[in-house]
């Protein structure tokens, strides 16, 4: 008989336990530090295939089912990014325990109930904070708060706001915390971990201390892959460690010619557009990918502000590099634009866009091992990259989000890359 299935019986065992198959060991005296309730906070942090995110929705679903008046709310910083990401995940805890019959699961609004009990899984982005506050349970109150991605928050208030909104009206409380640090030492929650506070217990992992099963094989080339070729960004993403100084967010930027020769040659090329028209301006992008070194070579832009869609194609019939018979990728906000491109013979498509896109597209130009701009051929996309830093909270500390601001080639740099970063971020 199943665990979940032992429990679910009329006799039902007191409690339900996590079995320890699904656990890797380094978190073996952490569910227990979680059963004893020895912690108010857990923060786990850690790089890309610890398995913490994992660990969390088995660890407080655990906590859940032995906890009948506890309900539980999980939060992103951004509504849209919830279903794809932590009701997906909770959903894989509850399957894989088992446990899917005893619940009750709906996506409008995003919620999950457990029948016997009537406890609820609610779930809200930090940018509605009068949904968080509008929660009232019928019975017991919320004992349960995970923040995925905590980074993403804006700052430690924030998150502090939340908190003394959600957790009223009882002492039992499991508060988790999950993220991948920053590249920044400076960022917020890299610093907010290292503090000291009675009550929180910070744990860091890697996909090192993961059974290499768990993991595959094509995920461990490509983790072997880039300690190779970029041990620098290796140690940020699959180590968890913060190892930038200062906002800026590409330190993977080379600025040098990119010669005639070497332009004949490319045979991967990716366009972007961007819309603007002021200040904001129009700005196109012309790139090749060389997947082999994972190098992207920028060589050609376009910028210019208040210019109508019928200039704009006079400056692409000028420039010389703006082809018919190229992909061009833009931004979907501008729906006349790219169909007035496409009346006049361009193979132009709309950006998919969507929830996460920029964080995916953002984490995928930062994954490469060089984004090399030629700056006397693209002097606006080059000052964006170099220039470009992380959001700031209102007492400067960074955080890790990407300012909409002066940013129109990078913009048009994701769009055109779309494909890539879509099927390998």
């Amino acid at each position: 008989m199943s665990i979940a299935a032992e429990f679910l019986t009329v006799k039902r065992k007191s409690t339900f336990r996590i079995p320890n198959t699904m656990v890797i060991p380094k978190f073996g005296p952490i569910i227990e530090d979680i059963r004893e309730s020895r912690h108010r906070e857990y923060v786990f942090k850690g790089g890309r295939g610890s398995t913490k995110s994992s660990f969390v929705s088995l660890a407080a679903l655990e906590v859940f089912m032995n906890n009948k008046q506890l309900h539980w709310l999980v939060l992103r910083d951004v509504k849209d990014t919830l279903k794809d990401s932590v009701y997906a995940q909770i959903c894989w805890a509850i399957s894989s325990t088992g446990l899917e019959e005893e619940f009750e699961f709906k996506t409008s609004p995003l919620e999950i109930t457990r029948k016997s009990t009537g406890q609820k899984i609610y779930f809200r982005g930090a940018d509605k904070p009068t949904k968080i506050k509008s929660i009232k349970p019928k019975f017991g109150y919320i004992g349960i708060l995970w923040f995925e991605e905590l980074d993403q928050f804006k700052g430690e208030e924030a998150v502090r706001s939340i908190e003394q909104s959600a957790l009223r009206g009882g002492s039992l409380v499991w508060n988790f915390k999950s993220f991948n640090p920053p590249k920044s030492s400076l960022s917020w929650a890299n610093r907010y971990s290292k503090e000291a506070k009675s009550g929180k217990l910070v744990t860091h992992n890697t996909f090192e201390d993961v059974p290499r099963e768990w993991l595959g094989d094509v995920f461990l080339e490509e983790a072997e892959h880039l300690r190779q070729t970029k041990p620098e960004a290796y140690e940020h993403e699959y180590l968890g460690v913060a190892n930038g100084v200062g906002g800026a967010v590409f330190d993977n930027v080379t600025a040098r010619e990119i010669t005639d020769n070497e332009i004949k040659i490319f045979d991967r090329i990716y366009n972007g557009q961007d819309w603007g028209w002021y200040p904001d301006p129009n700005r196109f992008v012309k790139m090749h990918y060389q997947a082999s070194r994972k190098e992207l070579y920028i060589f050609g832009e376009l910028s210019g502000n208040k210019i109508s869609n019928e200039k704009w194609q006079e400056m692409f019939e000028e420039s010389g590099f703006v082809s018919k018979d190229e992909l061009i990728i833009a931004d979907s906000a501008e729906k006349k634009s790219v169909k007035y491109f496409r009346d006049a013979g361009y193979l132009m498509k709309a950006a998919k866009k969507g929830a996460g896109s920029v964080e995916t597209g953002m984490k995928w130009l930062l994954s490469l091992c060089s984004i090399i701009v030629d700056p006397v051929r693209c002097p606006h996309t080059y000052k964006e990259f170099s220039e470009y830093e992380y959001l700031r909270d209102k007492n400067g500390e960074v955080i890790s989000g990407y300012p909409d601001e002066n940013n129109h080639s990078i913009d048009a740099v994701r769009y055109a890359t779309e494909p890539l970063w879509r099927r390998n971020g």
